[in-house]
């Protein structure tokens, strides 16, 4: 590739991490080096694994877990300060085709890391890095500096009848 392009695949409805994750199948499959930073996660969910199966892709989760119920702590501001750290290092690198910045949208929105930060190391990174952003609550200057920015726009979830994640495919 001559020029990468960033996505942002943003909202209420699901399928962010699942789109980041066909994109990045895709490119694996077409040779391609894939770097996924999950900021906020720690869980090991049933993607943590693709890099077992899939050499060209390296995952890493960044976080402390999920704070949904209960405001993040001091702690969590300084994973997502060291996982930006990380990720921009791996921007500039060059060394991946594709950089994956999972759930970082919920970073800026709990105000962890600032969104100036990202999008400098957006703009500085390697000509040919192709760099997608996900999570709810993208802030408007994410979505200005995009290229690409889909949606999600839940309608119906079977959560709202009590059905919890599903191992496979859900979490």
């Amino acid at each position: 590739m001559e020029k990468g392009y960033v996505h942002v695949y943003t909202g209420n409805g699901k399928g962010k991490t699942t789109a980041a994750f066909g994109l990045a199948l895709r490119a694996a499959m077409a040779g391609k080096k894939v770097y996924i930073g999950q900021f906020i996660k720690d869980m090991k969910y049933s993607e943590t694994g693709i890099s077992e199966l899939l050499p060209n892709i390296t995952i890493e989760q960044l976080g402390r877990g999920c704070f949904i119920v209960s405001p993040p702590e001091e702690e969590d501001k300084k994973y997502a300060e060291l996982a930006l750290k990380k990720c921009g290092e791996i921007l500039s690198s060059g060394e991946y085709d594709l950089v994956v910045l999972d759930e970082i949208n919920i970073a800026f929105y709990y105000n962890l890391i600032d969104p100036v930060a990202v999008i400098e190391h957006i703009k500085s990174r390697a000509d040919h890095v192709e760099v997608a952003i996900t999570g709810r609550y993208a802030p408007e200057s994410i979505i200005e500096m995009a290229d690409l920015v889909t949606e999600m726009c839940e309608i119906k979830h079977y959560y709202k009848q009590g059905v919890l994640s599903r191992k496979g495919i859900d979490c």
